[in-house]
């Protein structure tokens, strides 16, 4: 199911720029309604569901429903974020409730090099079956 914005706790993000679920959604399916001053998601059909709005939301206005082969009714998967990780709250429909904490990233976005300590690349080997990443074939 779609993410769905619960309005009674939705403030806009204080009327910023841009909402912290429209910075996030790698689709670009959240919109802010400037009149309300409510967040919606414009076509919940393509929705994803990578519960990054949800993860995001500084109110926690944001939810997203599991399908029912998946999600049995009466279940839910909360998410709460913190400075330095996410807790997450799964009531399953027996009313039984687990959670699980996760670490977040805490670097500067961009600041990460992803080829650190990785070889140089050999462009003489570049027709050979393999990944630059691999351990070296002994011969």
């Amino acid at each position: 199911m779609p993410s769905f914005v619960i309005t009674e706790k939705c403030d806009g993000c204080k009327a910023q720029d841009k909402t912290a679920c429209q910075y996030i959604c790698p689709h670009d399916l959240m919109a802010l309604d400037r009149e309300k001053m409510k967040a919606y998601n414009q076509e919940p059909e393509q929705c994803w569901e990578c519960f990054n709005c949800v993860k995001i939301c500084p109110q926690q206005a944001i939810e997203v429903r599991g399908y029912s082969d998946f999600v049995p009714l009466g279940s839910s998967t909360i998410p709460l974020r913190g400075t330095d990780s996410i807790m997450w709250t799964i009531k399953f429909r027996n009313g039984i409730l687990k959670r699980f904490k996760f670490p977040i990233r805490t670097t500067v976005e961009g600041s990460v090099d992803p080829y650190a300590g990785k070889p140089a690349p050999d462009f003489s080997t570049i027709k050979q079956p393999g990944f630059f990443t691999a351990p070296a074939r002994k011969e």
